[in-house]
């Protein structure tokens, strides 16, 4: 008879798929309401400066530094994960991201503790980094090994519906402070948000626990087919594969910053338009995301996952020129709307690429190499993005251009990658020394 803690084997993917899910939520939260923050209000108080310019564009330094982290705690969890199990490592980078996320609502600001302060804010947005750049892979992995091979670009999906679940949850979560006065919300309403995460981390911990082991990766065990050095296969054998996947997640990473982290500075700042009336129609997006991702996960599954995939980036090239004009013409509406038709796109992408990405690696250095793809190509494109945005927005104030043409760049790059893995994988198929390889 099975014990609580312990499910049955028939319960395990309905499971592994919901604390995928929840635990993604949860990190994703954490991490989103950094971003958040340093759009609307860490530059003032970590960074004050005469210039708002100088004030956002340090904040989102910070963010991007959070990214740099990102493949460290990829190759870490990774490692971990290929050595001594994906629910371990999970579980550690769960307990990381809650206590440095509690730890940066509890930071004295610049006026109290000096350079101390944003040194501190560094410190803690780099564990974020480390935790959340070893979460991605684990999730994808214990939902996704946890299915049936039919069925496994749909269960990894769940990983994926973390992100917009926490955006959600973030914008939430500010979108009740912002009804405070200024100056009470840049003393202590920002807090709020990162304080209540303590509460998540509890949750999050108890529902991951009764999960089991991935089967995959059990068998590995068994057979005692693990490496000393995972990250050093991946890196000897299948460093093309590596490129190839980091261009795959390129539009579903940035363009997740572009339209959320960048917007929101964009909208409020170059556009002048009210801050309470952006998060609304940041949160009435990522409603939209929530609900299209496992629809594409399941045309994904139902058409061909590349075949989806390569329909969705070649749209995306094209989406951010209506979604601009949209946006200029600056009702909730037309915002809403111009943000959605690349978010569409873009939610496609994202939702299919875990099962894409992760059937190109094998079991045995799957963590390590799934992991390694998406926080180096986190790290480029999704802590650049802001920046990049931010500066072009300076350089070309007033035009839109610039920033759409460098958001089709990204997807052109994602379509081109789509192509390339695809073939990859039909000749790593044929070929007989992968035959011979563990599964």
């Amino acid at each position: 008879m099975a014990s609580p803690a312990h499910p049955t084997a028939a319960k395990q993917p309905v499971r592994a798929a919901a604390a995928a899910f929840i635990g993604t939520t949860i990190e994703w939260y954490d991490f989103y309401i950094y971003a958040t923050a340093a759009a609307l209000v860490f530059g003032k108080v970590f960074f004050p400066a005469a210039d708002p310019f100088v004030s956002t564009m340090a904040s989102f330094g910070t963010f991007a530094a959070g990214f740099l982290a990102r493949p460290l705690g990829g190759l870490v969890f990774g490692h971990l994960g290929d050595r001594i199990g994906r629910k371990n490592a999970l579980m550690t980078t769960l307990v990381i991201m809650g206590v440095a996320t509690v730890g940066i609502g509890l930071l004295p600001g610049y006026e109290q503790a000096g350079l101390l302060a944003p040194a501190l804010l560094l410190l803690l947005r780099l564990a974020q980094g480390l935790a959340v750049g070893g979460e991605w892979g684990g999730a994808v992995l214990m939902a996704g090994e946890h299915a049936s091979p039919g069925r496994r670009t749909f269960a990894a999906s769940f990983a994926q519906l973390g992100s917009p679940a926490g955006l959600i949850l973030s914008l939430v979560a500010f979108r009740l402070i912002t009804t405070l006065d200024e100056a009470d919300f840049v003393a202590w309403g920002w807090r709020i948000p990162f304080l209540v995460s303590a509460v998540l981390l509890v949750v999050g911990y108890f529902i991951r626990i009764g999960v089991s082991e991935s089967p995959d990766f059990a068998k590995v065990l068994a057979s005692r087919e693990t490496l000393e050095i995972p990250a050093r296969e991946v890196i000897r054998t299948a460093w093309r594969t590596v490129l190839l996947c980091m261009g795959v997640c390129t539009v579903a990473i940035g363009g997740i910053y572009f339209t959320n982290t960048f917007m929101l500075a964009y909208t409020t700042q170059t556009l002048g338009l009210d801050r309470a009336m952006i998060l609304d129609c940041l949160f009435a997006v990522a409603v939209i995301q929530f609900f299209v991702q496992p629809l594409a996960a399941w045309l994904a599954e139902s058409l061909g996952t590349a075949r989806v995939l390569t329909v969705a980036a070649a749209c995306s090239v094209l989406a951010p020129y209506p979604m601009f004009m949209l946006v200029s013409h600056a009702t909730p509406l037309s915002i809403v709307a111009g943000i959605a038709i690349v978010l569409v796109f873009m939610a496609t992408i994202y939702s299919a690429m875990a099962g894409f990405i992760s059937s190109a690696f094998d079991t045995h250095v799957r963590y390590s190499g799934i992991s390694l793809s998406y926080q180096l190509c986190g790290a480029i494109a999704g802590g650049f993005t802001p920046l990049i945005g931010t500066w072009l927005s300076h350089r070309y104030a007033g035009q839109w251009m610039p920033l759409a043409l460098f958001y089709s760049g990204l997807s052109l790059l994602t379509l081109i990658s789509i192509w390339g893995l695809a073939a990859h994988k039909q000749r790593m198929a044929g070929s007989p020394a992968n035959a011979a390889r563990p599964a």
